[in-house]
């Protein structure tokens, strides 16, 4: 208004504005290191001008009501995808470093010793075939062999009871995120129905989201409420405005658990075949897919071992002329020397024919030269080969996985750079912010003052 109330009105929307200006950018300032905030901004606006002599007067500034947010959305939906995949080679490289360790034959106590051992006593025992040291040898080299084919397998068998329990607890966290998603959905929307912008909630709301992206394959949107609608598993709703569902981990008969959507009411779907990302599809695969691969070859390397000596050794003759087969067991999970071989080492088979016992060294020769036979992968490998690619075929699976991490982590790094860009605080900003808001402030005040001086005078005038 073109008179005194109207500059003091003009310095008062100032103040007003200023001030509240100087709050948003002090949150700013407060918040320059809390993960996931959003830099915030208070755009200033004109009032509506106001007609004076055959013109028009401008009558101030104002705040309006929405509080801005630095914020890209494409942006943040490329990091929530990145997450995902992240999630997965992280978990997946977890497991398969276990599983490396327990491969590892630079201690000098792994398989390739055992079998070195186990060949190397056979030669022995060829050399002198009624030897009792010798045959005590090779059942001790036999024993030893059985329990490292065991313990490979139980090893490798507890990295996957070891997903499992993984797989477990990430499904309970998931739907304690999920249950937090669908609650800030509800406060997000009584904020913004009066026209408020629920920044804080927003910001919340991502890390929460980003979060359950690094756990399980998620798609998500916006609708235009202001909700975001997440869905997994071939398109099984997680939250849908205010509600949220549950997963559910069920035992799937061979000791370990599946991931379950739960519906609406009560029943189970399985989705864990459904789950393409997040850790929960690291180790789904890691335990499911890759180890189950290393068992099965490692149970067929126990089990041709086992079929290939047991084939010779019990057509040969022990010392009172009697046959056995040297293991008992089909694989690497119950592998054993013959509990009758064990308390009699005179049963070890050294010699092809029963004639003049202790006969000839016709078996234990052959059963010394199954190490160089090519025996496993349809006859194109020694055991030795074969025992040597599996490990390669680990080292391989760990390097592979390891690069993917790699290569995604340095994704997820460069978008959160670019993002801390667009949404970051930056405190140099915001300190020339806070003093040109300061210096806004206090000549509004001086405005205000002014017109108070003018409005003594005027006063004084009329008395």
């Amino acid at each position: 208004m073109p008179n005194i109330y109207g500059m003091m009105d003009v310095g008062r929307t100032a103040l007003l504005s200023h001030q509240k200006a100087i709050d948003i950018i002090g949150n700013n300032i407060a918040n320059a290191n809390t993960p996931g905030y959003s830099r915030q901004k208070v755009n200033l606006e004109q009032n509506a001008p106001v007609r004076y002599q055959g013109g028009t007067m401008s009558t101030g500034v104002h705040a309006e009501q929405r509080i801005q947010r630095a914020y890209d959305q494409f942006l943040a939906g490329q990091i929530t995808n990145q997450k995902q995949s992240l999630g997965r080679w992280t978990a997946q490289k977890e497991a398969l470093e276990k599983v490396e360790l327990m491969f590892d034959e630079t201690s000098g106590y792994g398989l390739n010793k055992a079998f070195t051992e186990f060949w190397n006593s056979w030669q022995d025992l060829a050399n002198n075939p009624g030897g009792h040291v010798e045959r005590v040898t090779v059942v001790s080299r036999g024993q030893n062999l059985a329990v490292t084919f065991n313990k490979l397998r139980q090893d490798l068998v507890s990295i996957q009871e070891n997903a499992d329990d993984e797989i477990n607890d990430i499904v309970g966290e998931v739907n304690r995120i999920t249950g937090q998603i669908a609650e800030l959905n509800r406060k997000i929307t009584q904020v913004e129905v009066g026209q408020h912008n629920a920044n804080d909630y927003r910001d919340e709301r991502d890390l929460l989201v980003n979060k359950l992206a690094d756990m399980i394959g998620i798609d998500s949107f916006e609708d235009g409420d202001g909700n975001i609608i997440i869905s997994a598993g071939n398109g099984r709703p997680l939250v849908d405005g205010a509600q949220s569902w549950s997963l559910a981990t069920v035992n799937n008969g061979s000791g370990f658990k599946d991931v379950y959507w739960v519906n609406s009411n009560g029943g189970n779907v399985n989705i864990s075949s459904d789950i393409d990302s997040g850790q929960l599809k690291g180790w789904l695969e890691a335990r499911d897919s890759i180890i189950n691969g290393y068992l099965g070859r490692l149970d067929t390397l126990a089990s041709t071992v086992i079929n290939r000596v047991n084939a010779l050794h019990s057509a040969g003759y022990g010392l009172d002329g009697s046959q056995h087969d040297f293991f008992s067991g089909s694989d690497a999970a119950d592998m054993a020397v013959n509990p009758a071989i064990e308390l009699n080492v005179n049963l070890v088979a050294a010699s092809g024919t029963n004639a003049g016992l202790p006969g000839d060294n016709s078996t234990a020769i052959a059963i010394s030269q199954l190490q160089m036979t090519l025996t496993m992968s349809g006859g194109s490998a020694t055991f030795d080969n074969y025992y040597s690619s599996l490990i390669s075929e680990v080292g391989a699976d760990v390097r592979d996985a390891g690069l993917s991490m790699q290569h995604e982590d340095s994704m997820v790094s460069r978008l959160e750079a670019y993002r801390e860009q667009v949404s970051g605080v930056s405190l140099d900003e915001e300190m020339v912010d806070l003093i040109q808001s300061q210096h806004a402030y206090n000549a509004a005040a001086k405005l205000i003052t002014s017109a108070d001086e003018m409005m003594a005078t005027l006063i004084n005038m009329v008395r």
